[in-house]
């Protein structure tokens, strides 16, 4: 029994065909998630329920994924769960990196250190919530129509989220910390999933100029997302989205390629709006390069600054590698690399290599900064299984995604927002409960869709 495309028999079919194309009604559960899980938590109510010294927080996102999760339980039962045993690798893999992640919580504890088990535990136990999207979109989206709502909700949000950005941007309206005009915004998401969506939505939008006929979501969306992301990305002034745009852009362009579809005239195109964006986010954060241009020594230093941005973040890296090396088989434990047992021994050491950088960059209980680089951290934390994992499962993934392009544009699609997540991980760490946590997960979903032959 296969599942009846949401907008047969309505009355109202036309309009909702437009919105939802011919989707089976449970993969629309997919989209409707969209606005809540690229939401800052600012913005959502909150259940706490206490546990232990410690409290469990609930937001709407939590709720949206519970629904994915529902719809995609009721899809498999009727339609089989054939999806899961096709991604058995992807899902291995990342059930082996969830199982190191359990294990590594009892790692503080062994090696004498005190360690904040339930505050720890509960934020393992998130991660492992928004890991649920990747089987849920694997069996809900199980070919291209499936994924036209989540495609297509996705540019509309950040077409809503842009032009919220952009209204921060001239100080019409406030952001988390009032109104600040002619800087990066977070819109109502936060700078880094600013970023995110937005690179997802100009992914959409590349891929259907690629492609040529607007696949999969039709011209009109694609040129949406184009405009909607690429001004989102700049608006956020997120560098290390410009890195994952640009990893993402090759794999629309070579895949257009390898499927005969690509013109010179479209290519070009792309690669301007790769620029534009580049030139625009490098604007932005002007200052801010200024600032590392001076910390690495190629411009003279004039002014006292405080902490910068690229700076702090490679004297964060530093500290980072040395927990790794200090521990490399087993890593710290799970988010432990921001315990100050975990960083202390090495402080002495950062400041005499850093010696310009002030106090309140170095990690303090106070500033519990944290590695803020999650491949890095992942081996801080987890050690040599946890990276190795990890890598693996990217593998997998991109090489699941490079499979598919034959079969479905979904699957570039899926490809082309995990390389975008994968450039912004390089500029934040192991923290649950993002919405670029759900764009990860949702992106190894994506790149196992194939369409039936």
């Amino acid at each position: 029994m296969t599942a009846e495309p949401l907008s047969r028999g309505h009355p109202s079919d036309g309009l909702v065909r437009a919105l939802v194309g011919d989707a089976a009604t449970e993969a629309l559960a997919l989209a409707v998630a969209v606005p809540f899980l690229f939401l800052h938590a600012t913005y959502q109510p909150t259940l706490s329920i206490g546990v232990g010294s410690t409290s469990v927080d609930a937001t709407l996102a939590d709720a949206a994924i519970a629904l994915v999760v529902a719809a995609a339980l009721v899809r498999a039962r009727r339609d089989g769960w054939a999806p899961l045993v096709a991604s058995r690798l992807l899902l291995g893999l990342t059930a082996a990196f969830l199982v190191v992640g359990a294990v590594s919580l009892a790692t503080p504890s062994l090696i004498g250190e005190d360690y904040a088990f339930g505050v720890h535990a509960i934020s393992f136990a998130k991660f492992a919530w928004y890991a649920l999207l990747l089987p849920a979109t694997v069996l809900l989206v199980r070919s291209t129509r499936d994924a036209v709502p989540l495609l297509r909700m996705v540019v509309g949000w950040s077409a809503v989220a842009t032009a919220w950005g952009l209204l921060q941007f001239l100080g019409v309206v406030a952001e988390f910390e009032g109104k600040r005009p002619g800087q990066r915004e977070p819109s109502f998401v936060g700078i880094h999933d600013f970023a995110a969506l937005s690179g997802a939505a100009l992914v959409v939008g590349a891929l259907g100029i690629a492609l040529a006929d607007g696949r999969p979501v039709g011209r009109r969306w694609c040129l949406a997302g184009l405009a909607a992301g690429a001004l989102g990305v700049v608006l956020s002034g997120a560098m290390t989205a410009v890195l994952g745009m640009w990893l993402a852009l090759a794999a629309v362009l070579l895949g257009a390629r390898a499927l005969r579809a690509l013109g010179t005239r479209r290519a070009l195109a792309l690669l301007a709006v790769g620029l534009a964006v580049s030139a625009g986010t490098t604007v932005m954060r002007a200052d801010t390069i200024e600032r590392f241009a001076e910390f690495v020594g190629l411009r003279e230093k004039t002014v006292d600054t405080g902490v910068e941005s690229y700076a702090h973040r490679t004297l964060l890296a530093y500290i980072g590698v040395r927990i790794w090396l200090d521990r490399p088989l087993t890593g710290v434990g799970w988010q432990a690399s921001s315990e100050e047992w975990a960083y202390a021994p090495f402080l002495d050491d950062a400041r005499a290599r850093f010696p310009d950088e002030p106090d309140q960059a170095f990690p303090s209980p106070e500033h519990p900064w944290g590695i803020q680089l999650l491949y890095l951290q992942v081996a801080a934390d987890l050690g040599v299984a946890g990276i190795a994992v990890l890598l693996a499962l990217a593998a997998t993934a991109i090489a699941t995604g490079i499979r598919g392009i034959r079969s479905s544009p979904v699957a570039l699609a899926g490809l082309g927002w995990l390389l975008v997540a994968a450039g912004i991980w390089t500029g934040i760490g192991l923290v649950p409960g993002l919405p670029l946590d759900a764009l990860t997960w949702i992106a190894f979903g994506l790149v196992t869709v194939r369409d039936p032959v």
